[in-house]
């Protein structure tokens, strides 16, 4: 296990996310936003529209670079509000936010909302807990010393000892591994996160995005520029939604079996918030307060820059430490970390 030279207080008593638990629902924080998330929805999905629009006006042009780039900006939007979805943010009922979820995720993205959701939540219950977490699981990138001793291959060797160099370029290539994944997920001896009807909804609207998309592309463009226009697009979109979920959790502590938190140490120590005012909370998708929304998952996107304070205020009380940096400190923090791990095998 390898971690940022970060003490980690003892487990306490669960008594200690109750109070603040109370202090945020009194102050009305849990409570939905039905008005600013239909703003939010109207604006997001107008952009969407517009993106595609534009693609249209365009038409059988180079020009279409700057169109895929901005569609690639509009896919990461979108995602952000199946995100929320995801979490029970945006309506009351649970069946309503799963099938705003699944249209927006699988139809207008091209991602398993299903699959998704399973995996976010067991990061969410484990962040950055070794074994436990999906998201720093063993794959291209390593994030543990473990991880680094059972690494094979020439390829593999050679990527883990400049992981920290190759970070932000292989993240051009997240887009097309979360396609891949989420038809992997939903074969019948996959991941099961989506079962029986709902896999086979899921898998229409999957199949009807990747048609429209493809189709599309092949209608407007040339052959050759509508490649070109889904390498750029499928990049942009990788790339987006890596730099918005890396300085979450990349450069905190990992967990071991034998590290005992408690709920809120464990969710404030792993996590990492970015500052910055509105732009940077429409740039992120409300990721920035990370702190939070780890600590309260349904809390509406509006809801988490008034809850910073509170949650602040409490870990102060509690001398627990609370990490907040700005964006490119987030990324400096996850490059030195990444760097470190793999320093072994550059000097064997």
């Amino acid at each position: 296990m390898s971690a940022p030279a970060t003490t980690l207080a003892p487990a306490a008593r669960g008594s200690d996310y109750a109070t603040l638990g109370r202090r945020v629902r009194e102050a009305g924080l849990l409570d939905r936003r039905p008005g600013s998330y239909a703003v939010r929805i109207a604006l997001t999905l107008a952009f969407y529209g517009a993106a595609w629009a534009a693609v249209v006006w365009i038409g059988d042009s180079w020009y279409q670079s700057i169109g895929a780039a901005v569609m690639g900006v509009a896919f990461t939007q979108v995602a952000f509000l199946g995100h929320d979805g995801g979490h029970q943010q945006v309506f009351a009922s649970r069946r309503a936010n799963d099938v705003f979820g699944r249209l927006l995720a699988n139809l207008l993205v091209g991602l398993s909302y299903g699959w998704w959701v399973g995996k976010h939540n067991r990061h969410h219950a484990n962040p950055n807990r070794e074994d436990l977490d999906p998201d720093i699981g063993d794959g291209v990138l390593v994030f543990t010393t473990g991880q680094v001793a059972s690494r094979t291959g020439r390829l593999g060797l050679a990527i883990t000892r400049r992981q920290a160099w190759l970070f932000f370029p292989l993240l051009t290539l997240e887009g097309i591994s979360l396609h891949v994944a989420s038809l992997v997920s939903l074969r019948r001896d996959g991941d099961r996160s989506a079962r029986g009807g709902t896999r086979r909804v899921e898998l229409v609207m999957l199949s009807a995005h990747l048609i429209m998309y493809l189709g599309a592309a092949l209608l407007i463009m040339s052959p050759i520029k509508a490649l070109v226009f889904v390498a750029i697009q499928q990049g942009v979109w990788g790339f987006y939604m890596g730099c918005s979920f890396a300085p979450n959790h990349k450069g905190m502590p990992i967990l071991g079996p034998d590290d005992d938190l408690d709920y809120l140490r464990r969710q404030v120590l792993t996590s990492r918030n970015v500052r910055g005012g509105a732009f940077t909370d429409l740039l992120l998708g409300g990721l920035n307060y990370q702190i939070e929304h780890h600590l309260f998952p349904s809390m509406p996107r509006a809801s988490l820059r008034r809850a910073q304070g509170l949650v602040r205020a409490h870990c102060a009380e509690l001398c627990i430490p609370y990490c907040e940096t700005s964006l490119f400190g987030s990324y400096a923090a996850a490059l030195r970390y990444l760097n470190s791990i793999g320093e072994p095998l550059r000097v064997t």
